[in-house]
């Protein structure tokens, strides 16, 4: 059988198309690959520098369309509560004279 997806494009705009698909194919694989050693790690180390530079590779491959938005949403929700816990200061009142 002959597979019609792997078939060679014939007109000049065809070829153009899969040169430019090709290009933000790679690109898009690098991103997402970025993106998940930066997730592995932060689960691992859950130091809060690991996870907001995955957070930030999370949006930035939202943002070129890499990934879904609400993937995107999935994978900082996950991170954000491995987040350390940060202990508030108590407030100060002022002294009545």
């Amino acid at each position: 059988m002959f597979d019609y997806t792997l078939a060679m494009p014939v007109t000049k705009t065809a070829k153009r198309a899969l040169r430019g698909s090709k290009k933000k194919a790679s690109i898009n694989k690098i991103t997402v690959t970025k993106l998940e050693v930066a997730v592995r790690r932060a689960k691992k180390s859950k130091s809060s520098k690991d996870i907001i530079a995955a957070v930030s590779l999370a949006d930035k491959a939202a943002k070129k369309k890499a990934i879904h938005k609400n993937k995107a949403a999935r994978i900082k929700s996950s991170l954000t509560k491995l987040m350390p816990k940060v202990k508030k200061a108590p407030k100060k009142t002022p002294k009545k004279k």
